[in-house]
């Protein structure tokens, strides 16, 4: 029963470790929020400031597993390049061993639990204020807390477990001077960090592991541990891309290069870069009394002398992965571009790829627009048969891209939002509703253009054609001022000129109203014809009011009042 109970302790401490880094880490990220992004997209102009941003905020985050899962996030967005994202890689590698140093100062000679009770009590005011900015603070204290707390359990755990006995008779059967054994622990290290998905977590257990002093398991095992952690985490981005773009596999890909090739280089001067490192501790550091500093300047000197050796070398890792993952030759217009069926690992940062899913949406229904533009001036049935089959099947795309990002948005929803980006969410929510309107509205222009073919042998005058080109040319002039506004991620105090064409598509719908009524009766064309043009002019003013919509919904308050 013991057993069972230590085993479950050791658990549900890795648990309190891995929940107090997801909290701190979320709680960071919100806290910073749209500064944070900022600095991604801004600071990565050249490979060198790509490194010192990805170790900057991976230090800050205390993830490398959410820093690359950002840089892929931001290439699957288009908001970074995959050669700025291996830069970022680059940098996160070197952040993550920040965490092992934390852990090598203080983590197993001081009592935690002295120090994360009192910060419980500094951030439990901040978790209920009504500011979200210290709402989010007081989650980065808690997350803290626990991050530390999870770390003195899990010690605790282990020594109850008696851990140091069951490795050491492991280690009994196994030559642990052979190289075979550190290719055996690199392997271990690769597989349990895949599992865990944090590094951070198998390397504080590496540390507790070396910090036991077992009998055969020395500063070599433990290093081959830490190598093999580098490898295994690369899975977390890979997961993440999946279901991403093609440039975002490339950016999981040249992560998993970048670990792997480390590995492989470094393992020939293994012993050696051991001894060098234990020589520099002892003799440079003069950290005599802990030799976790040994582990910790392994794991810091392997991905820094790794990144100087690639980053000469970006534009060739670019080319490699773009081989082995080359560009498909299919059409990729009928298809999510930004977001992925799997949630990435912050909800904050997914917003970003719903953002720009919105932007693709509202850019396809503007491009459906211009197919019906083309429509009406198609004199063969085959080709108008063909056209108005593209149509067709852009009305089923924006049905189905309605659904596919209000679900995604449903998921980003179910994590812990700032107001803000709360707010951010609504907006898209109420634009994507509008936009799945405007595909329909596009639709049924082309279902009247298609009934009008059919029904009448009746063609449209002339002044009519003519009538129905300004009318559309108004309300083309209404999207494409749409699409530069839905691509504001900030909300904005003015829309005179979405207002005036609106009013103008009002005044000149009641013009041709009133218009047709004396054509009909002068003769000019017959009742029916008359019928099918008003349909077609009064759809389109249906389509300018959704646009006018879509507009309002990213208004601060409405810069003038809307009349229809």
């Amino acid at each position: 029963m013991n057993t069972i109970i230590n085993l479950l302790s050791l658990i549900g401490s890795l648990a309190l470790f891995l929940y107090g880094m997801k909290i701190m880490s979320e709680g960071l990220e919100k806290f910073a929020g749209q500064r944070l992004r900022s600095i991604l997209s801004a600071m990565t102009k050249n490979r060198v400031m790509g490194v010192v941003t990805g170790a900057v905020v991976t230090a800050l985050i205390q993830s490398s597993s959410a820093t690359t899962v950002m840089a892929v996030s931001f290439v699957n967005a288009g908001l970074m390049t995959l050669a700025q994202s291996i830069g970022v890689i680059m940098g996160a590698n070197i952040g993550t061993t920040v965490t092992a140093w934390i852990i090598s100062a203080i983590g197993f000679k001081v009592n935690i639990a002295a120090f994360t009770i009192p910060l419980l009590a500094i951030g439990l005011p901040l978790i209920f204020s009504s500011s979200s900015k210290r709402k989010s603070l007081g989650e980065f204290v808690f997350g803290f807390s626990f991050l530390f707390m999870g770390l003195n359990f899990l010690s605790s755990a282990t020594t109850e477990m008696h851990l140091d006995v069951m490795v050491a008779q492991l280690l009994s059967h196994i030559p642990y001077t052979s190289f075979f054994t550190i290719l055996l622990f690199i392997l271990v290290g690769a597989l349990v960090t895949m599992l865990v998905q944090a590094s951070a977590a198998t390397m504080a257990i590496t540390l507790m592991l070396f910090d036991m002093h077992i009998p055969g398991f020395g500063f070599e095992l433990a290093a081959a541990l830490a190598m093999g952690q580098n490898i295994g985490t690369t899975i977390t981005a890979f997961m993440a891309s999946l279901t991403a773009n093609t440039q975002a596999k490339r950016t999981a890909l040249a992560h998993m290069f970048f670990n792997v090739f480390g590995v492989v280089v470094l393992l020939p001067f293994f012993y050696p870069a051991c001894h060098a490192v234990s020589w520099f501790v002892v003799h440079v550091m003069g950290a005599t009394d802990n030799d976790l500093y040994k582990l910790s300047a392994f794991h810091t000197a392997f991905n820094i002398l790794n990144t100087l050796l690639l980053i000469w070398f970006v534009p060739q890792i670019e080319k490699f992965v773009c081989a082995v993952l080359p560009q498909r030759e299919q059409d990729e217009e009928y298809r999510l571009r930004f977001i992925s069926a799997s949630l990435l690992s912050t909800a904050e940062l997914s917003i970003l790829e719903a953002q720009k899913e919105v932007n693709s949406f509202a850019e396809r229904c503007h491009k459906m627009f211009r197919l019906v533009f083309e429509l009406i001036e198609i004199p063969g049935n085959k080709d108008f048969s063909k056209m108005f089959a593209r149509v067709e099947k852009y009305e089923r795309i924006t049905d189905k891209m309605e659904v596919e990002i209000a679900n995604y948005l449903g998921k980003v929803s179910e994590g812990r939002l700032s107001d803000q980006s709360k707010a951010q969410t609504q907006r898209m929510l109420k634009r994507i509703s509008e936009l799945e309107s405007i595909g329909d509205c596009c639709y049924n222009l082309a279902r009247a253009v298609n009934s009008k073919r059919q029904y009448s042998k009746e063609d449209f005058e002339e002044s009519q054609i003519r009538h129905m080109k300004t009318m559309m040319g108004l309300v083309d002039d209404a999207l494409e001022e749409m699409v530069k506004k839905v691509a504001q991620t900030q909300p904005y105090a003015n829309a005179n000129h979405s207002y005036n064409i609106e009013r103008e598509i009002n005044v000149y719908r009641d013009q041709l109203k009133n218009q047709n009524l004396q054509d009909i009766d002068a003769g000019v064309y017959s009742y029916q014809i008359g019928v099918f043009y008003m349909d077609f002019i009064s759809i389109c003013e249906k389509l300018g009011d959704h646009v006018i919509n879509i507009v309002e919904a990213g208004l601060v308050k409405k810069s003038a009042p809307h009349t229809l």
